[in-house]
């Protein structure tokens, strides 16, 4: 038999499994619709490879058994770590105590109580015990961690997306080494993805003195879809941060491919950075076999009293039941009463964000979204201008940052709430990525991180309407492949 006779068997299977795929999608995966019909047409249009595109992106993370298992461990560990401290638990029971009796005789003082109801019930208690630092350039974050590790003691719990094999990024791992070296326990937790380009004896002189550094996936190909992309940093329960800044040359602004970084990232002191540890414990030892972190006191510090600054610390992904982030999100944009500022290097909403954002700018809220004007991710931009086109008929205000690129992933609402983190105003941060974000309910730190918002509003150029309505036919097409694509991206 000559392969020509054999093509129209070939054929005939192909089709056939890809019909077989088809269905498992519609009717086993349960996907919303727009996702499902985005890979019916991957799977119908391109014959196998689609089937193989398929299986490393298109798998619906919530089936994966494994994420299930750390769902249930990571409420066993968070409910052992609230019996270990008491604080904490005699916070949590009175924080939940109040919101079960909210259909009896409590009463919501204001939509601020709903917000911090809506995450109290995700599992994460209101803390008010904080002191903030803001950073929105990468030189002065970077200084500032280095020089907080110098100063670490006891222990040195690092979370990170991104950590270039680069001049930051071997600087960073040698000061680790230095701790560890000095009897620090140092703990590093990176994405198997993220960093896949790294050398494999990158971490050896950090290992070699005693430390760790543990990819959180490996890079198996079946779960390429999945990132952890949370940034996190705890030192010795008295210093953590969290934001949108990785660790890389890029960051500092020098790489010229995206010239001056604009991010967000937060210096946390306080009694939020007990969530922090934890979420980090959660991490590690579910992907750790070996070097497990028990509950000990040195975790989990005594610590003065501080500013009062009201916050949460909410973390979202395949391991959570709920999308706790885009329900922060949401909520926020539905409590809206004066205006709503959104900085996100990626634009690609749901149907839910896009008419929480339509309904707030129809209703006469002043609306205004920053995305970058050097994209880095160029079907992700010709996306988020879709949206956006559609978005400015309905009196939102949306603007391309010029002065290099802006990763900077925020929230404000009325100058009175804020949420600042790694999640982006898109499907992937909603729904396969591992995210965590800050939200803060303090009307004076609210206000200050909107004054950076206005401050980068005079280093963009609007997208008006007009603009808009003039772009190119090649435009036009690119933009609604991205949007078909989108659930996608």
């Amino acid at each position: 038999m000559t392969f020509l006779d054999f093509l129209p068997f070939l054929s005939t299977s192909i089709f056939l499994l890809n019909v077989i795929f088809a269905v498992l999608v519609v009717f086993f995966e349960r996907r919303k619709p727009a996702s499902s019909w985005a890979w019916l047409l991957v799977l119908f249009f391109i014959p196998f490879f689609g089937f193989i595109i398929y299986m490393v992106f298109g798998r619906n993370s919530k089936r994966e058994k494994m994420f299930i298992q750390k769902e249930k461990y990571d409420t066993e560990v968070y409910y052992r770590y609230l019996l270990f401290n008491d604080t904490s638990l005699e916070a949590f029971r009175s924080q939940k105590k109040i919101i079960e009796e909210k259909n009896g005789a409590f009463v919501v003082q204001n939509n601020l109580d709903d917000l911090i109801s809506l995450h109290i019930n995700a599992g994460s208690w209101v803390t008010t015990n904080n002191h903030l630092t803001h950073f929105i350039d990468g030189n002065s974050k970077f200084d500032a961690l280095v020089e907080d590790i110098r100063q670490a003691k006891k222990f040195i719990h690092m979370e990170y997306y991104i950590l270039r094999g680069d001049d930051l990024g071997k600087k960073i791992v040698h000061e680790l080494a230095l701790k560890a070296k000095e009897g620090v326990e140092v703990r590093l937790l990176y994405d198997g993805m993220g960093c896949a380009s790294l050398p494999r004896n990158f971490f050896q002189e950090l290992e070699q003195y005693g430390g760790y550094a543990v990819a959180f996936l490996p890079r198996f190909l079946i779960r390429l879809n999945y990132r952890d992309h949370r940034k996190l940093c705890v030192i010795d329960g008295e210093i953590g941060y969290i934001g949108g800044f990785n660790i890389g040359n890029e960051y500092l602004g020098i790489v010229k491919r995206y010239g001056a970084w604009r991010d967000t990232h937060l210096r946390i002191q306080g009694d939020a950075i007990d969530q922090l540890q934890i979420r980090f414990m959660m991490d590690w030892n579910f992907i750790t076999a070996y070097a497990p972190i028990s509950l000990k006191k040195m975790y989990f510090p005594d610590r003065e009293q501080l500013d009062g600054i009201k916050m949460q610390i909410i973390s979202s992904g395949p391991d959570t039941v709920w999308k706790n982030i885009w329900n922060g999100y949401f909520k926020m944009m539905n409590e809206a009463a004066q205006h709503i500022y959104i900085e996100t290097p990626y634009f690609v909403p749901d149907d839910g964000i896009l008419e929480a954002l339509r309904v707030a700018a129809l209703s006469g809220i002043d609306v205004r979204i920053i995305i970058p004007g050097n994209p880095d991710h160029f079907f992700v931009y010709w996306a988020s201008m879709s949206y956006l086109g559609e978005l400015l008929e309905a009196g939102v205000r949306c603007y391309q940052y010029e002065k290099g690129f802006i990763h900077t992933k925020a929230v404000f609402i009325d100058s009175e709430i804020c949420s600042i983190g790694t999640a982006n105003m898109d499907i992937r941060s909603f729904d396969l990525n591992f995210e965590i974000n800050a939200f803060i309910y303090d009307k004076q730190t609210t206000t200050l991180l909107e004054q950076d918002f206005l401050n980068d509003l005079e280093n963009c150029v609007e997208i008006t309407k007009e603009w808009y309505s003039k772009r190119k036919w090649w435009f036009r097409v690119k933009e609604s492949v991205s949007r078909l694509i989108s659930p996608m991206l």
